[in-house]
Protein backbone atom coordinates (compact mmCIF):
# COMPACT_ATOMS: atom_id res chain seq x y z
CA UNK A 1 0.00 0.00 0.00
CA UNK A 2 1.15 3.62 -1.05
CA UNK A 3 2.14 4.76 2.30
CA UNK A 4 3.98 8.56 1.24
CA UNK A 5 6.61 10.00 -0.31
CA UNK A 6 10.50 10.80 0.55
CA UNK A 7 12.22 13.39 -1.71
CA UNK A 8 10.04 12.93 -4.36
CA UNK A 9 9.49 9.65 -4.76
CA UNK A 10 6.62 6.94 -3.88
CA UNK A 11 7.87 4.96 -1.34
CA UNK A 12 5.49 1.65 0.16
CA UNK A 13 5.41 -0.08 3.59
CA UNK A 14 7.01 -2.99 3.72
CA UNK A 15 4.72 -5.53 3.11
CA UNK A 16 5.96 -9.12 4.24
CA UNK A 17 3.81 -11.46 2.32
CA UNK A 18 6.35 -10.39 -0.37
CA UNK A 19 9.06 -11.51 1.20
CA UNK A 20 10.43 -14.97 2.05
CA UNK A 21 13.18 -14.23 4.69
CA UNK A 22 12.59 -13.01 7.63
CA UNK A 23 14.06 -12.28 11.39
CA UNK A 24 11.91 -13.55 13.89
CA UNK A 25 13.04 -12.06 17.66
CA UNK A 26 12.52 -12.86 21.04
CA UNK A 27 9.05 -11.53 22.13
CA UNK A 28 7.46 -11.67 18.32
CA UNK A 29 4.24 -13.44 18.25
CA UNK A 30 3.85 -16.15 15.15
CA UNK A 31 2.25 -14.63 12.01
CA UNK A 32 1.30 -16.24 8.82
CA UNK A 33 4.31 -15.02 6.57
CA UNK A 34 5.91 -17.53 8.30
CA UNK A 35 4.18 -20.44 6.47
CA UNK A 36 5.50 -19.77 3.44
CA UNK A 37 9.12 -18.39 4.61
CA UNK A 38 12.17 -20.17 3.14
CA UNK A 39 14.71 -18.53 5.23
CA UNK A 40 14.94 -17.41 8.62
CA UNK A 41 17.16 -15.63 11.39
CA UNK A 42 16.25 -16.94 14.61
CA UNK A 43 17.67 -15.16 17.55
CA UNK A 44 19.47 -17.51 20.61
CA UNK A 45 20.61 -15.11 23.03
CA UNK A 46 22.83 -12.02 24.04
CA UNK A 47 26.03 -11.18 24.63
CA UNK A 48 26.56 -8.97 27.42
CA UNK A 49 29.04 -7.64 29.83
CA UNK A 50 28.59 -9.38 33.00
CA UNK A 51 27.74 -6.24 36.09
CA UNK A 52 30.02 -8.01 37.81
CA UNK A 53 33.12 -7.71 35.68
CA UNK A 54 32.86 -5.44 32.38
CA UNK A 55 35.83 -6.93 30.92
CA UNK A 56 34.17 -10.61 30.41
CA UNK A 57 31.29 -11.31 29.25
CA UNK A 58 28.52 -13.90 29.02
CA UNK A 59 25.40 -14.98 26.58
CA UNK A 60 22.02 -14.54 27.99
CA UNK A 61 19.73 -17.25 26.24
CA UNK A 62 16.78 -15.98 24.10
CA UNK A 63 14.22 -16.28 21.89
CA UNK A 64 12.39 -19.95 20.61
CA UNK A 65 13.48 -23.22 21.72
CA UNK A 66 15.26 -25.81 19.87
CA UNK A 67 13.29 -27.35 17.57
CA UNK A 68 12.60 -28.97 14.06
CA UNK A 69 11.99 -25.98 11.95
CA UNK A 70 10.90 -26.94 8.30
CA UNK A 71 12.15 -23.86 6.17
CA UNK A 72 15.18 -24.51 3.84
CA UNK A 73 17.40 -22.12 5.28
CA UNK A 74 17.81 -21.41 9.25
CA UNK A 75 20.42 -18.84 10.65
CA UNK A 76 21.07 -18.95 14.38
CA UNK A 77 21.62 -15.21 15.49
CA UNK A 78 23.26 -13.96 18.26
CA UNK A 79 23.00 -10.14 19.43
CA UNK A 80 26.67 -9.31 20.60
CA UNK A 81 27.05 -5.70 22.92
CA UNK A 82 30.45 -6.99 23.36
CA UNK A 83 33.59 -8.87 21.23
CA UNK A 84 35.03 -9.76 24.70
CA UNK A 85 33.99 -12.95 24.64
CA UNK A 86 35.38 -15.80 27.38
CA UNK A 87 35.57 -19.24 25.97
CA UNK A 88 32.72 -20.43 27.98
CA UNK A 89 30.99 -18.11 25.64
CA UNK A 90 31.82 -19.58 22.25
CA UNK A 91 31.53 -22.95 24.19
CA UNK A 92 27.92 -22.36 24.84
CA UNK A 93 27.00 -20.74 21.49
CA UNK A 94 28.59 -23.82 19.19
CA UNK A 95 26.93 -26.17 21.59
CA UNK A 96 23.22 -24.34 20.99
CA UNK A 97 24.00 -24.43 16.96
CA UNK A 98 24.70 -27.97 17.24
CA UNK A 99 21.65 -28.63 19.15
CA UNK A 100 19.51 -26.81 16.50
CA UNK A 101 21.15 -29.42 13.85
CA UNK A 102 20.88 -32.60 15.82
CA UNK A 103 17.43 -31.66 15.69
CA UNK A 104 16.81 -31.52 12.10
CA UNK A 105 16.75 -28.45 11.27
CA UNK A 106 18.61 -26.79 8.21
CA UNK A 107 21.05 -24.62 9.69
CA UNK A 108 22.98 -22.61 7.50
CA UNK A 109 25.13 -20.97 9.81
CA UNK A 110 25.35 -18.28 12.32
CA UNK A 111 25.01 -15.01 12.15
CA UNK A 112 26.36 -12.50 14.58
CA UNK A 113 24.65 -9.14 15.22
CA UNK A 114 26.53 -5.99 16.46
CA UNK A 115 26.65 -2.41 15.66
CA UNK A 116 30.73 -2.50 14.49
CA UNK A 117 31.17 1.09 14.15
CA UNK A 118 33.43 1.71 11.54
CA UNK A 119 36.60 3.67 13.25
CA UNK A 120 36.46 -0.29 15.25
CA UNK A 121 35.71 -1.91 12.49
CA UNK A 122 39.52 -4.09 12.08
CA UNK A 123 38.93 -4.89 15.68
CA UNK A 124 35.66 -6.59 14.23
CA UNK A 125 37.42 -7.92 11.72
CA UNK A 126 40.12 -10.20 13.99
CA UNK A 127 36.73 -11.38 16.13
CA UNK A 128 35.37 -12.95 12.90
CA UNK A 129 38.31 -14.04 11.56
CA UNK A 130 39.00 -16.19 15.28
CA UNK A 131 34.91 -17.04 14.96
CA UNK A 132 35.00 -18.27 11.76
CA UNK A 133 38.18 -20.93 12.77
CA UNK A 134 35.79 -22.52 15.55
CA UNK A 135 33.05 -22.92 13.41
CA UNK A 136 32.69 -26.22 11.65
CA UNK A 137 33.51 -25.83 7.68
CA UNK A 138 29.82 -26.34 6.49
CA UNK A 139 28.14 -23.64 8.52
CA UNK A 140 28.44 -20.58 6.77
CA UNK A 141 28.93 -16.90 8.74
CA UNK A 142 26.70 -14.09 8.68
CA UNK A 143 26.79 -10.93 10.24
CA UNK A 144 24.68 -7.50 9.73
CA UNK A 145 26.11 -4.21 8.53
CA UNK A 146 25.67 -0.76 9.40
CA UNK A 147 24.81 1.29 5.95
CA UNK A 148 27.70 3.93 6.60
CA UNK A 149 29.97 1.26 5.80
CA UNK A 150 30.16 1.69 2.50
CA UNK A 151 31.25 5.30 2.92
CA UNK A 152 33.29 5.58 5.58
CA UNK A 153 35.08 2.07 6.59
CA UNK A 154 38.25 1.39 5.81
CA UNK A 155 38.91 -0.45 2.58
CA UNK A 156 41.51 -2.94 4.11
CA UNK A 157 39.15 -3.94 6.90
CA UNK A 158 36.25 -4.19 4.79
CA UNK A 159 38.47 -6.28 2.03
CA UNK A 160 39.64 -8.31 4.48
CA UNK A 161 35.93 -9.29 5.44
CA UNK A 162 36.12 -11.60 2.04
CA UNK A 163 36.39 -14.93 2.80
CA UNK A 164 35.95 -14.40 6.30
CA UNK A 165 32.11 -13.87 6.19
CA UNK A 166 29.57 -15.19 3.67
CA UNK A 167 27.27 -12.28 3.78
CA UNK A 168 26.11 -9.24 5.39
CA UNK A 169 22.81 -7.91 5.82
CA UNK A 170 22.94 -3.70 5.95
CA UNK A 171 20.14 -2.59 7.99
CA UNK A 172 18.10 0.36 6.61
CA UNK A 173 15.88 0.78 10.22
CA UNK A 174 16.56 1.47 13.66
CA UNK A 175 14.28 0.02 15.70
CA UNK A 176 10.61 0.25 14.33
CA UNK A 177 11.40 2.40 11.59
CA UNK A 178 13.69 2.75 8.45
CA UNK A 179 16.11 5.52 8.41
CA UNK A 180 15.10 8.61 6.77
CA UNK A 181 18.55 8.70 4.52
CA UNK A 182 18.43 4.98 3.94
CA UNK A 183 19.01 6.15 -0.44
CA UNK A 184 21.73 7.49 0.06
CA UNK A 185 23.50 4.93 1.22
CA UNK A 186 22.49 2.22 -1.26
CA UNK A 187 24.02 2.92 -4.34
CA UNK A 188 27.99 2.30 -2.60
CA UNK A 189 27.07 -0.73 -0.85
CA UNK A 190 27.63 -2.57 -3.80
CA UNK A 191 31.31 -1.14 -3.90
CA UNK A 192 32.04 -3.60 -0.46
CA UNK A 193 32.66 -6.51 -2.76
CA UNK A 194 30.68 -8.18 -0.63
CA UNK A 195 27.69 -10.89 -1.03
CA UNK A 196 24.73 -8.48 1.07
CA UNK A 197 21.32 -8.90 1.59
CA UNK A 198 18.91 -5.66 2.83
CA UNK A 199 17.51 -5.33 6.01
CA UNK A 200 13.94 -4.06 6.20
CA UNK A 201 11.28 -3.38 9.01
CA UNK A 202 8.31 -5.04 8.82
CA UNK A 203 5.91 -1.53 7.93
CA UNK A 204 9.13 0.70 7.57
CA UNK A 205 9.44 3.10 4.53
CA UNK A 206 11.23 1.49 1.23
CA UNK A 207 11.62 2.35 -2.28
CA UNK A 208 13.75 -0.29 -4.33
CA UNK A 209 16.15 1.47 -6.59
CA UNK A 210 16.17 -0.78 -10.40
CA UNK A 211 19.68 -0.63 -9.89
CA UNK A 212 20.40 -3.00 -6.70
CA UNK A 213 18.85 -5.98 -8.75
CA UNK A 214 21.92 -5.81 -11.10
CA UNK A 215 24.47 -5.39 -8.59
CA UNK A 216 25.79 -9.12 -8.53
CA UNK A 217 26.51 -8.98 -5.21
CA UNK A 218 22.77 -8.66 -4.07
CA UNK A 219 21.50 -11.59 -2.59
CA UNK A 220 17.58 -9.88 -1.89
CA UNK A 221 15.62 -8.75 1.66
CA UNK A 222 15.48 -10.06 5.25
CA UNK A 223 12.73 -8.68 6.84
CA UNK A 224 12.52 -7.32 10.80
CA UNK A 225 9.44 -8.94 11.90
CA UNK A 226 7.32 -7.03 14.24
CA UNK A 227 4.14 -7.75 16.64
CA UNK A 228 0.98 -6.30 15.06
CA UNK A 229 -0.84 -3.60 16.46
Amino acid sequence: MLVGLSNGVAWAAVDAREHDAFWLWSGVATQPVLDRAQTLYVLQGQISATRRDRQTAALIAQGMSVTRLPQREVWIVYRAHTLRWPEPVYKQLLGQVQRWRDAGTAVAGVQIDFDARTRYLQDYVVFLKDLRQRLKPELKLSITGLMDWSSNADSQAISELNGVVDEVVVQTYQGRHSVPDYAAYLPRISRMGLPFRIGLVQGGEWQAPGYLQDSPWFRGYVVFLLNQK
